[in-house]
């Protein structure tokens, strides 16, 4: 039997923006049938909720902070290998169709085909504007083009990344592969046709009381990025301001394309292990906040996560991550995973959702964009979430401590909570052992020493290790800075004096 594993990305998709999600208001019924016939996960998270650093942890299996991409419009790594190059070194044939954002290009790519993947089906978003006039490049950016007579489906991005698919699956039917349809839908500008332009008239997101979150207690970079929305009437920021009607329509539009897929997934690839998921949220009002940026709230980190090819029926409700999609893949290709990858395979759990992967999943943000002055600029994240509590370290402004389960609109910040100490001191020593392990550059000790935690003092030489990279599949073994032979450990003794004397 081929092994053949499809991976379906949306781009800027909350959980509730499905209807199997639990938002009867939202008109996705083939990602509905896709989880009815799969694994829904409940609390997964994406590594950094922006679009490319994103997508740099789903490629990579490496962290941001490891692969290179900490903001969006930067590259990968130049020894960073992607689950293309990978894969296609394995003999598995690897097709990617849409949007890409690693190429460290704009927002639209370079139009060339990395590494790994297969030419002809190479399609990222240069290359649909390249088919355009230059009339028509300026049209699909616009809103207002959605309700052209003119731009039908098959002008749109995600029919004609849809079209591709459709071309690689007819000519895959018998081999092993990976296939990657990425749809920039519904992020903006939201070009969907009829009925789905007019499809969500006067439709509201559901009521939550963090629409009224006064931000008081929240780090000031929330407050800055809430704007005018820190004094709006709470009810008015569930429209968000206006523009949601074309949002969720070109979210039901990506659902349809979607369709058309697993129409053929299920008649010719009954077997093929399918994913769905987004690169993360918006906030589209919530916390009186919009888009997204150096938070792990729910609306942003939380992201969709569904398997079809496993369990039928069921959901996960353990922590789940981005981090181990590429793992997951491995797996299922009957693929070793290599050490070097800071992600576990679900696949176990994907055939049996009672197995728990993960303790804790992490989120991090570095910066929206190396293009943009604006939007905070630097923003020094890390975050923790057990299922439970959620803890978001912010380096140069207020720390974040939620109780999850009385708690969920994540309001009430817990941080200095003498009652919570206990759960928040074991996700912090979490959170700094996984910025060691997975050699963090932005790592100090500045990230222990915060206010609220007694007992951490700050040391030049923090933990007094030096850790290695640690990758023998592309490179060769790096060599002991002291004695110039391939290193015997990756992380070793570092110190230099006994700081007690």
């Amino acid at each position: 039997m081929n092994r053949q594993f499809i991976l379906l990305i949306a781009d800027t998709v909350r959980t509730d923006m499905l209807g199997c999600y639990g938002n009867p208001a939202m008109h996705t019924p083939n990602l509905d049938r896709l989880c009815a016939q799969g694994v829904r996960y409940d609390n997964a998270y994406s590594c950094q909720p922006v679009c490319g650093p994103a997508r740099s942890a789903i490629f990579t299996g490496l962290f941001p902070h490891s692969n290179g991409v900490v903001a969006n419009s930067l590259p990968l790594g130049d020894n960073v290998k992607t689950i293309g190059q990978r894969l296609a070194d394995a003999g598995v044939h690897c097709g990617y169709i849409g949007k890409w954002h690693l190429d460290g290009g704009d927002y639209f790519g370079l139009g060339r085909c990395p590494e790994g993947f297969d030419p002809e089906y190479w399609y990222d978003m240069r290359c649909y504007l390249s088919e355009l006039s230059e009339q028509d490049r300026m049209r699909s950016r616009r809103s207002a083009t959605a309700f052209d007579p003119d731009w039908t489906a098959d002008k749109t991005y995600a029919g004609r990344c849809t079209d591709r698919a459709l071309r690689f699956l007819q000519a895959n039917r018998d081999t092993d592969f990976f296939l990657t349809v990425s749809y920039d839908e519904p992020h903006g500008p939201c070009i969907c046709p009829p009925p789905y332009n007019t499809m969500y008239r006067d439709t509201q997101m559901p009521p939550s009381p963090n629409y009224a979150d006064d931000l008081s207690q929240k780090p000031l970079m929330q407050t800055l990025w809430a704007g005018p929305d820190a004094a709006a009437a709470p009810e008015t920021l569930r429209t968000c301001g206006g523009g949601l009607s074309l949002f969720l329509g070109a979210n039901s539009f990506m659902d349809a394309q979607v369709g058309r897929l697993l129409e053929v997934i299920d008649r010719d690839f009954a077997d093929a292990m399918v994913l769905f998921t987004s690169d993360h949220g918006d906030m589209l009002g919530n916390h009186r906040l919009q888009m997204k940026n150096a938070a792990m709230y729910k609306e942003i980190a939380n992201v969709p996560l569904i398997v079809r090819g496993g369990a039928a029926g069921q959901t996960v409700s353990a922590p789940a991550s981005h981090i181990d999609i590429l793992p997951t893949v491995l797996e299922y290709m009957g693929l070793p995973i290599p050490r070097l990858l800071e992600g576990k395979s679900m696949l176990r759990q994907i055939y049996d959702p009672s197995q728990r992967v993960n303790e804790y999943v992490y989120t991090e943000f570095t910066r929206y964009e190396v293009d943009h002055d604006g939007f905070g600029g630097l923003q020094m994240m890390r975050g923790v979430t057990d299922g439970r509590y959620k803890l978001v370290l912010h380096l140069c402004d207020t720390d974040e401590l939620y109780d999850l389960q009385t708690d969920p609109a994540e309001v009430r910040n817990l941080i200095g909570s003498a009652g919570h100490a206990a759960a928040r001191d074991r996700l912090h020593d979490a959170l700094l052992e996984q910025m060691n392990a997975t050699r963090d550059p932005y790592r100090g000790y500045q990230w222990a020493c915060r206010p609220w935690r007694a007992g951490k003092r700050p040391l030049w030489e923090n933990d007094a290790f030096t850790r290695q990279r640690e990758n023998e599949e592309y490179e060769p073994r790096q060599l002991d800075y002291d004695t110039g032979l391939p290193m015997e450990k990756a992380v070793r003794s570092k110190k230099l004096y006994d700081s007690k004397k």
